[in-house]
């Protein structure tokens, strides 16, 4: 992974102090509360329902042991000894105190971890799919490009004061596991008729109040014009891009306003009329990031039948929490947030410090945050996935249900957001204890069930296979199910509303007759998403709003 050089290092702790500095003159009253709320913001502390919530920044979702046992410690001397993995592979802390959060950065900076771009009209944490670089499916590693643009886009002066927030996801596979086509921008790596390999570029994805898939906009675009064609989409979002409405100021809102075609147009004169200013590709730079990337120190190893023998357990967890890797011998392996005793994404400071420590005997060093809100290692050898599998389990960190009903995305929702309209993590519980049978969820299949406690969509619940969001119906939570959504290849879709929102005791019982209708309707091994698209919403919203007697 990318290691920070002297210009790194001192930026991040010249922020620090900065921070620092401008937190004591908020607590002294010679900053008002708006003025400090730009600042904090750039710095990744929102103040939420209860407490200050502090996100960090994992580029790409790569992370050392050390910053693993940092993050620790953080948890475990300034919050409640917990913390919480995003969906845009980021780390959240939900209990600092506001006036020991320059201490909490302080501490991060050691170990070239910090929240600056977390938050804030800019460009945020770039992010890519967690098998990047090990995935047999890529088409090449796209780390290396997250690094260049996150480089570039750190304190970038003209991005700064974006009309909203940015996002940018980049992929080397077809399959997209890093959700690129809701993002602003999505870059995918591909090649050309001539076998060059550039990008396709996608604009105006984005989730929240008005979900939207992003659209092509350049099909193919070299990879030395990158920066350049970056630089060209966000200088028309700026100028363009509205700002007297806060719900209006996504470049999604813009793209559907004047069209993808216009979009495109205004981009290519733009890229074309700063050729003369724009940056250049900086092939020997390049190459150093890229040189942080290279393949890791791996054993000749053939593959081997390793689930012969061993018990049931453990061959449904190698079966469902482990991947192929393209070097022979070694698996890509998922440690799951996601068992019943937890809030999706939550991990506490011990079992940080045991992911450390297992990360070091068994992942060659490396830890990786998902996109699903779980934590892989990318690089186990295959006579050693007994062994992990064992140690796992005693730190609830082994449940084998990757990819399955109960391997939910959810956010915070109104236990801890001031912005939400209901409450999430309870939802996961009924969900848990109604869904309590492994056999069960493994029939079933892949379903993926996402679930967000506002508009804001961030458990991305728009591009669930079932997606449930939290409404307000005069004080009470109510939710809203969708059907139907998908951020997977080339079929991205959203989810379609199947009628009234449903209460909150219901919630539980609801998804159940929603996948009685799949059960009922399945052809042969067929995905959930593939019969709904087969079927359509009306079988399952007559289920779903039939009287109980009928709903059976």
């Amino acid at each position: 992974m990318y290691q920070y050089d002297q210009i790194d290092q001192t930026l991040v702790d010249q922020r620090v102090a900065q921070y620092r500095d401008q937190t004591q003159r908020f607590l002294a009253g010679q900053l008002s509360e708006d003025d400090f709320r730009a600042l904090r913001l750039r710095n990744g502390l929102y103040i939420q329902k209860h407490a200050p919530m502090l996100r960090i920044s994992i580029p790409y979702g790569l992370l050392r042991p050390d910053q693993v046992r940092m993050l620790g410690r953080i948890a475990r001397e300034f919050d409640k000894g917990y913390g919480h993995f995003s969906t845009r592979q980021n780390m959240q802390f939900n209990w600092p105190k506001l006036e020991q959060v320059p201490d909490i950065l302080a501490l991060l900076a050691t170990v070239q971890l910090h929240g600056i771009q977390t938050s804030g009209n800019c460009i945020r944490n770039v992010t890519s799919d967690h098998l990047a670089g090990v995935a047999a499916d890529e088409l090449e590693d796209p780390r290396p490009w997250c690094e260049y643009v996150r480089q570039w886009a750190t304190l970038h002066p003209e991005f700064s004061y974006l009309p909203r927030k940015f996002k940018i996801a980049v992929t080397g596979s077809p399959a997209d596991r890093a959700a690129s086509r809701v993002h602003d921008v999505g870059l995918h790596l591909v090649k050309n008729e001539q076998g060059e390999v550039g990008f396709e570029v996608l604009v105006g994805g984005g989730l929240g109040r008005a979900p939207m898939i992003g659209h092509v906009i350049r099909e193919f675009l070299p990879k030395k014009d990158l920066l350049a064609y970056l630089e060209a989409i966000l200088r028309v979002y700026n100028l363009e891009g509205r700002r007297d409405n806060i719900h209006k100021a996504r470049i999604k809102i813009l793209v559907k306003a004047i069209g993808p075609d216009k979009f495109r147009e205004l981009v290519e004169e733009e890229f074309a009329a700063a050729k003369d200013t724009a940056p250049v590709f900086d092939a020997a730079g390049f190459e150093r990031i890229k040189s942080y990337f290279a393949p890791k120190a791996y054993e000749t190893l053939q593959d081997q039948d390793v689930v012969s023998g061993k018990p049931q357990e453990f061959r449904n967890w190698y079966q469902y929490n482990t991947r192929k890797h393209k070097v022979a011998g070694y698996r890509a392996v998922f440690l799951s947030l996601k068992s019943p005793k937890r809030p999706p994404g939550d991990i506490t400071a011990d079992e940080l410090d045991h992911v450390a420590a297992l990360a070091e005997q068994y992942s060659l060093g490396e830890i990786r945050s998902t996109h699903d809100q779980n934590v892989l290692f990318a690089h186990v050898k295959q006579s050693d996935l007994f062994a992990l599998w064992q140690q796992l389990k005693l730190h609830d960190l082994a449940t084998a249900n990757i990819g399955t009903l109960t391997d939910m995305i959810c956010c915070p929702g109104g236990d801890f957001c001031a912005l939400a309209n209901a409450r999430s993590i309870p939802l996961a519980e009924q969900i848990n204890e109604r869904f309590d049978s492994l056999d069960y969820l493994y029939d079933l299949g892949e379903i993926q069930l996402k679930m967000s406690g506002c508009m804001n969509g961030c458990g991305h619940h728009s591009v669930g296979h079932i997606g449930v969001l939290g409404v307000d119906k005069d004080g009470e939570e109510w939710y809203q199910i969708t059907l139907g959504g998908s951020t997977g290849g080339h079929d991205a879709s959203l989810g379609k509303v199947i009628g009234p929102s449903v209460a909150h005791d219901d919630v539980a019982e609801t998804i159940e007759r929603i996948i009685n209708v799949f059960v009922e309707h399945r052809q042969e091994e067929e995905r959930f998403l593939d019969t709904f698209r087969r079927i359509g919403v009306a079988p399952f919203k007559a289920k779903v709003y039939a009287p109980a007697d009928q709903a059976a």
